[in-house]
């Protein structure tokens, strides 16, 4: 009996604790949560339960634990979180809206260069080599370069746009480095031109001269001119070294002509003094001081001619651009003449020279205005004058005319039958007188 009434005591000592745990959770009134968001027709999660689409309204007791987390999630959008304080009062209807984000899209970057394997920088953070994709770029302006060694960098500022890919390329163009020519000449202060361009005196260092091939010339008062090329190799130095010679005192000087193109006959005041060579320049010597005339000849290009003062030990150049001659068609000399009649056979004559038969083609007639004339016998001569072209053959056709003969009479003796009878009437009468 003891184990039962000990039982049943400690079930009574329980049960206040029991009653009161479920006053605080279920028990009680009732307030509310109106729950919407922006765009609607979210999904809502309440303390992690899910409670239907924006707007719902959630129903909380004023007895539960206070402080609830609610959550709004919608496809293209951010999910929405937030904590709220406490519980609402009996009856009351807290408005809850979740102001949602749309999820970012990103674009992309595709970047190639000449040649490849160029650096990429985007925004100046290296991204790796072209040809290059860069995924996941968020929509905006960037700044994109390439940099390759022995190349001069190139960049470009360009927009991202959501869902698209931006392509950029960029052909690189090579760090040509100048190289350096240092001229020295004997005499010094040496006039230099660099591709016929004035540089300076001599000595000097010419800076920045372009790899290739260039042309030094020095010119100095009393001392012949010096020419020479000379190959410039990129980034090299190079040393020209010039010794110039001396002008013997005279009244007489140079003239240096040169023409494109070359091998033109040269004539200096009306005599040949030789001809232009393919390369350089052909040099007139001891030409007294004073005006000149040169004149440059060459087949199928137009005569230059020029006037030049020479003064005393001194080079005057000539440089000439010969202009072609424009082209004529040449006149052919002859034309032909092809001659027919009707009927066929008559013989042909050319201003009154027999050429042959009809039918008849006749070549090798000068050009101008000629008389062709058709005969055959029983039929008019056929006359017309011909323009003959050069390079022509000038077709004549004759329609001939047949020449009308007289008919005989009815009537009448012919003249040898008159003459018979008058003899034989003589003969009658003579035979009749001598029978008296």
């Amino acid at each position: 009996m003891r184990m039962p009434v000990l039982l049943f005591c400690g079930m009574l000592l329980l049960c206040p604790l029991v009653a009161g745990a479920g006053a605080e959770n279920i028990g009680g009134d009732v307030g509310y949560y109106q729950i919407d968001s922006n765009p609607s027709g979210g999904e809502v999660h309440f303390d992690g339960q899910y409670r239907g689409t924006t707007p719902v309204t959630v129903e909380v007791y004023t007895t539960s634990p206070p402080g609830h987390t609610v959550s709004v999630s919608l496809d293209g959008y951010r999910t929405w979180t937030q904590n709220l304080p406490g519980n609402p009062a009996v009856g009351e209807t807290v408005p809850v809206t979740a102001s949602l984000e749309p999820l970012e899209q990103y674009g992309s970057i595709y970047v190639t260069t000449t040649p490849t394997g160029a650096a990429i920088y985007l925004n100046g953070n290296y991204r790796g080599t072209a040809p290059l994709t860069i995924t996941s770029v968020r929509p905006g302006t960037y700044t994109i370069e390439a940099d390759l060694e022995g190349y001069e960098s190139a960049s470009t500022s360009d927009t991202v746009v959501a869902g698209q890919q931006l392509t950029e390329y960029f052909p690189l163009k090579k760090i040509v480095r100048a190289g350096s020519v240092t001229i020295i000449s004997d005499p010094v202060s040496a006039f230099i031109y660099l591709d016929g361009d004035y540089q300076g005196r001599t000595p000097l260092t010419l800076t920045k001269v372009s790899p290739g091939t260039h042309t030094i010339e020095l010119d100095a008062s009393n001392y012949h001119d010096w020419k020479t090329t000379v190959t410039v190799a990129e980034g090299s130095d190079q040393t020209v070294r010039a010794t110039l010679s001396s002008i013997p005192s005279s009244t007489t000087g140079w003239i240096q002509v040169a023409s494109t193109p070359a091998g033109a006959t040269i004539r200096m005041d009306g005599v040949v003094q030789g001809q232009t060579p393919p390369s350089g320049v052909y040099t007139v010597q001891n030409v007294p001081a004073g005006d000149h005339i040169i004149a440059l000849q060459l087949t199928g290009y137009q005569e230059y001619t020029t006037t030049v003062n020479v003064r005393v030990s001194t080079t005057t150049h000539v440089t000439a651009s010969l202009q072609s001659t424009p082209s004529t068609t040449p006149i052919p000399e002859g034309g032909g003449v092809s001659v027919s009649s009707v009927p066929s056979g008559g013989n042909v004559f050319v201003d009154n020279v027999y050429r042959g038969v009809t039918p008849v083609t006749l070549t090798g007639i000068p050009a101008g205005t000629h008389t062709i004339r058709v005969q055959l016998q029983g039929y008019r001569d056929f006359s017309m004058e011909v323009q003959v072209v050069g390079g022509t053959t000038t077709p004549v056709t004759a329609s001939l005319e047949m020449v009308a003969t007289p008919a005989p009479t009815k009537s009448g003796l012919p003249p040898f039958a008159a003459a018979a009878g008058v003899l034989m009437a003589g003969l009658l009468l003579f035979l009749i007188w001598r029978a008296r």
